[in-house]
Parts: C-alpha cells; structure tokens; sequence
C-alpha cells in the first residue's frame, strides 16, 4: 500500500467538505509530474489532505477508492482523476514550517516542491509525520 500528499485550497475544497460528501473524484490535476504520481496511486493507498493558503498544514487523512482513471469531465485520456473517502480529520494538523524544520524532510517533494498537487509520501516519512499529528 503506497502512502500519497494531496494539496488543496481550503476555500475551493476542504476536508471538512470531505467529510460531509463522504467521498469526492480527486480532479483537476494538470501539472506533469503531479499526473505522474497521481497515475502511481492505488485503491486503498493512504492520502494524507494538505491545507494549503494561509493554513499550510496536513489536517486529514483520507483513502483512494479507485485506481486512476481518465477524468470524465475532461475528454484527455492523459489527465486523470481518483476518488478518494474521508478516514479521519487529525487530532493536530501538522504544519509545513515543523516539516521544514527537521532535517529529515529536506528532500521531501512537499518541501523541495511546493507547487505540486500530488506527491509521494515513503513509509519513514508517513509514520514521522503521522507521529507529529500526536
């Protein structure tokens, strides 16, 4: 089971509206290497939610319930989309500035690569981060 980062505007999406869907088609991903990873994510692959704006923090966890599949709002078989379910908001978000401020996450793409949407999250890396939501 792969581990994944999904960013999104609070005021466009957020995980509280997650959890009042109960579940939504994870689109609207164009950047390159963004479609690369969320090509990569499997049903049943974790998904920690990222705030981003003016919060800048991890806040939930969620769940992809399909593999990926070609956006059917978009008619390109290149930009796809999966549907994710909500697992649980966490007790305490984590914050982008305590990620960057421990050096183990100096190469993760959440910090070396700010502006993507969708980025890989290691089994280290997921567990030191769900430690730091304690």
């Amino acid at each position: 089971m792969g581990a994944w980062l999904v960013k999104s505007e609070p005021s466009e999406y957020s995980f509280a509206d997650l959890l009042r869907d109960g579940h939504v088609c994870w689109d609207g991903v164009t950047n390159a290497a963004a479609l690369i990873h969320l090509r990569a994510m499997r049903k049943g692959d974790e998904v920690l939610f990222y705030h981003t704006g003016s919060e800048k923090r991890i806040v939930g966890l969620a769940a992809a319930t399909s593999d990926p599949y070609p956006d059917p709002a978009r008619g390109d078989p290149r930009l796809v989309v999966v549907d994710l379910r909500p697992v649980r908001a966490l007790a305490h978000p984590v914050r982008l500035a305590d990620i960057k401020a421990r050096p183990a996450f100096a190469d993760f793409p959440l910090v070396r690569m700010g502006r993507l949407s969708v980025v890989p999250v290691t089994p280290a890396r997921r567990k030191a981060l769900l430690a730091m939501s304690h």
